[in-house]
Parts: structure tokens; sequence; C-alpha cells
């Protein structure tokens, strides 16, 4: 018996085109992420009047479809050192738009001078790089690396770290919060006290392990700045026993700081480096991991090596464009001293807000990563909720503050994500005194208006309510 195949119908898929999706309203593009998307995400947004539709961006500045302007001082969590749509990007984009992006085939030219330019700004005896597409991944290839470069198992980290949300990075990352619904993760994890060298060092002899990996400030643990000389004391312990220290640059690197690199404050040497975000110039997604030479052949020298780690979209030619713009444009700018010279102006303006105002309990940083921490509630009112407050406060109150900031004077930023109670201040390098001194009367305005949690509570709750209505 025989059977004749009929042709298969399908109607044609109705689809969005690029027109239409710059054309979506407000709505229409809430309706689209609660129907086919993180609904749970979209709904938050919502509340806290997070979901704006933004239609340009120059610089430090935003506009949305209603024409206002806004101040960027979240920066992409560190992306933006450059600012949004930096032109030197861009045009270096449009000169290999005819070249081929994407072609395994061949050996870039665009990647090998990225390749080498990497090696002309790191630290140290630092070298050969791999170029891959977002900080997680960096951090993932530098893992593998140090396994297969000392052939030991074991993985030092910090607790309250952050090196992304990828299995192995998040295996390394020290908030149980993100961990737990994942677990089990990578076996053979440890984690250490951040910023205690006797911890590391006791955890260094009792494990034979392949790195320590840490952060030198740890950004989404709240800006927390280890004490001075943990870094060089942190080397030199894991090189005593045969491990490789791996720095976690991708939020602190490219000027962030006020250098280039943060552990160069310590003039520290590492291992393997992991570099990401503004990398990418503030317009395309673009990561990194940079080791010695001894360390890459022990890893990956040799023909038969050769293919155990690759990445079909690292080292495109139009995120290498962007990254060679970035790197030249930061260094002809010298943005790493306009960072640290433009940090200590913000600094000691924050401070003196401080001073005045109770509810900011601690403000720290180095150059323009500044974090701004909250006080939380306590006393009569904190005992009255039997600690429900104070329990409420560390979860919400930065994004509390955060809303007012953007409700009242278009001023964008957002908290940490180990640390909630933590405002982080991020700006581009490229930002004035003038805008710096708008945001300081801003945060001044809220300040005054706000004396604590439960003030933010209800100012908040009027603005979900707002929203609301308006559905």
């Amino acid at each position: 018996m025989s059977y004749e195949r009929q042709p298969l119908t399908q109607a044609e898929p109705e689809i969005i085109s690029i027109e239409e999706s710059l054309a979506l309203g407000k709505e229409e593009v809430k309706s689209l992420h609660r129907s086919y998307g993180n609904a749970s995400l979209a709904a938050l947004m919502g509340m806290l009047n997070f979901d704006r539709r933004y239609t340009r961006a120059e610089g430090v500045r935003v506009w949305d479809s209603e024409g206002n302007v806004y101040l960027d001082l979240l920066g992409g969590y560190g992306s933006l050192s450059l600012g949004h749509n930096h032109p030197r990007v861009l045009e270096a984009i449009e000169r290999v738009k005819q070249a081929p992006n994407i072609l395994q085939a061949t050996l870039s030219g665009v990647a090998g001078a990225l390749l080498r330019n990497l090696a002309a700004i790191t630290p140290g005896n630092l070298r050969r790089s791999f170029l891959c597409n977002s900080g997680a991944e960096a951090v993932e290839g530098a893992l593998k690396l140090a396994r297969a470069a000392t052939g030991r198992k074991v993985l030092l980290y910090c607790r309250n770290s952050f090196h992304g949300k990828t299995y192995g990075a998040l295996s390394v990352t020290g908030r149980e919060k993100y961990r737990q619904p994942f677990e089990p993760l990578l076996p053979h994890c440890v984690a250490v006290p951040y910023g205690d060298i006797e911890a590391l060092r006791s955890a260094l002899k009792e494990h034979d392990a392949a790195a320590f990996i840490v952060e030198p400030i740890q950004g989404e643990g709240g800006i927390i700045i280890p004490p001075r000389g943990y870094l060089a004391e942190a080397a030199r312990a894991c090189r005593e026993c045969g491990t490789l220290f791996i720095v976690d640059e991708i939020q602190t690197g490219f000027g962030r700081t006020g250098a280039m690199f943060a552990c160069q404050h310590e003039n520290v040497e590492p291992d393997i480096m992991c570099l990401a975000k503004s990398l990418g110039g503030g317009v395309m997604p673009l990561g990194a991991f940079v080791t010695t030479d001894a360390v890459w052949q022990k890893a990956y020298g040799g023909v038969d090596k050769a293919l155990l780690h690759t990445s079909t979209f690292g080292g495109n030619a139009w995120a290498c464009a962007a990254g060679l713009a970035a790197i030249e444009v930061l260094v002809k700018e010298n943005l790493a001293a306009a960072a640290e010279e433009k940090g200590r102006y913000f600094m000691t303006g924050l401070q003196e807000l401080q001073k005045k105002y109770p509810l900011l309990r601690d403000v720290r940083g180095r150059g323009l990563l500044i974090g701004i921490e909250l006080a939380e509630p306590g006393g009569l009112a904190n005992a009255a909720t039997m600690g429900l407050a104070a329990k409420l406060s560390r979860e919400y109150l930065g994004s509390m503050v955060a809303v007012e900031l953007l409700n009242s004077h278009r001023v964008i930023t957002a908290y940490t994500l180990n640390n909630p109670n933590v405002i982080r201040l991020e700006p581009p390098l490229t930002i004035t005194k003038e805008d710096l001194d708008y945001v300081l009367n801003a945060l001044e305005d809220v300040l005054k208006r706000h004396k604590g949690f439960f003030s933010f509570a209800a100012s908040s709750a009027k603005t979900v309510l707002k929203t609301l209505r308006n559905k």
C-alpha cells in the first residue's frame, strides 16, 4: 500500500516588524511582556512606574515618549562608561558593517587588534584573551581555564559576591537567594569571607584549590571595598599555594574606579582577569577573560586543545569594532582620571548629605562606583512591628528611594542585587559636575521630604495605587 504525501499548508504567522515595534505604545509593550516574557517582572516594573517608554538616549541623558529628559545614574550596571550611543563607537560599527560579521573559517583582523589592545592595557603579564559575549560567560571561561591549567578542582570565592547567574558563575556567587532554586550547583566550590586574608590563607591550606575568584570591589554586594592591602596579600597567598588568582573586573574595569582596572590601585597583577560591560562601548555585548601566556599554554596550548573552549558569536566584527573604539576613547580622553576627579567631587557632596540626614547610613565607593546605604528602622517603630519594618526596609527601601528620584526628579538609579538597601550610583564617566550637582540636589530634596522607611512606604503605596487606577 502506498501513501501519497499531502502538501503541508500553514497560515503565515503574524509577526511584528521593526517599524511596528518602534511605534508600539506603552500599554502594548507591557502587554507583550506580560503575555510572552517575565510577567512577574513586568508587573513589578509597572507598580514602581519603571515601565516608561524611552525612545532616545545620548550620553548621560535619555528621553521618554512624552519628551521628558532623564539623567541616567544607573549606567547599565556599569556598562556605560562612555554613556549612551557614543558617536565614536557607532562610527566604528558603521566602518565594519559591510565586512563578514560572523565567519569562523578565518581569523578576523578586527578581533586580532582588540586582542592586542587588551594585552596593552591590562596589568602585568596578562597577554592572551578569549573574546565572548557577557560577564557571566567570561567568568565561566575563567573557571574552566583555571581547572584545565592546574588540574585541580576546588574553586574558592567570597561570600556576598556576584559573578553572574549562569551555572558556573552562580556556583561562585555568594547570595543564597539566587543559588538555592538551582542547587546542587558545581561541586568543589568553597566560600570564604570577603576581605579576610587569614580566612583565605586557611582555606588555601585546607584545599588544593585551582583558583580564587574575587571582585576588587563587591559591586552587587553593596559597593563593599576590602581592607587596604587585601588584594595584594590575597594574590601573594594564592601564588604561594599554586592557586590561580582571578580578578573579576567586569563592573570595576575600564576606568570606573579611577584607574583603568581597580586591582591597579594596589599594583596587583592577576593570573586571570574577567572583563565585560563597558568593553562593548555601551552598544554591543562583549566580554573577555585575559590570562598570561604560561597559564594559557597549560590549558589550551597545542593544536589538539585549540577547540576546547569556543564561542559562536565571540569575536564577531561588530562587537570587536565597538571594543576597539571604547578602549581608544577611554585612553585618549583619560576617562579613568576623570572618574577619579568627579568621583571625589561626588563623594564629598554625598558625605555632606550624610551629615545632615540620618537616613543616609553610609556613603562609600571609589571613582564613579558609589553606593549609599540607607538606615533601617529602629526603636519603638521597629519593635512595634516585631522587626518586620527592618526586614522590609532591607529588601525594599532602596527601590522606594529610586522610585522617588525617578518620579520627582527624573533621575534613574537602582539598588544593588545582593544588598537591596544600597542605592548604586554608576553614571557615565563623561558626566559633568553640573549634572552631579543636580543629582545631589535631587537626593537632598527626597531626604527632606521623607524621614524614614514608613514615609517612603506611604509614598510608594500611593504610586502603586495610582498606577493600578490608571490601568
